[in-house]
């Protein structure tokens, strides 16, 4: 079992640490690539990185683009509520050049 670090901001944290966010969406990049089932992530809050949760990892989803993700899931446990508007959210979140060099996962 392998323990990860990633960073948070207030919003995600706040929906994970309340239950309302079971999978955090990333690209599929080499950090990601390391993350299998068991394994434990601490979530650390960007603007406060003395506050930390510490989940468990327990399903992998991998798609192609976010878009495909949230379409293909319940919008829901990504603490969304529309999947079109969380796809265009994260098309902010990541350059261009990373989004073609990096397909995507929903970590649970």
């Amino acid at each position: 079992m392998t323990v990860h670090t990633m960073n948070l901001k207030a919003t995600p944290f706040s929906l994970i640490e309340q239950g309302r966010k079971t999978i955090e969406a990333r690209l599929y990049d080499k950090k990601r690539r390391r993350v299998q089932l068991g394994d434990t992530i601490i979530f650390c809050l960007v603007d406060d990185p003395t506050r930390t949760i510490e989940v468990k990892v327990i399903g992998l989803l991998r798609y192609e683009t976010f878009g495909d993700m949230f379409a293909h899931n319940d919008i829901n446990k990504f603490g969304g509520d529309n999947a079109e508007a969380m796809a265009e959210k994260f098309l902010t979140y990541y350059k261009q050049a990373e989004r073609d060099m990096h397909s995507v996962i929903g970590i649970e």
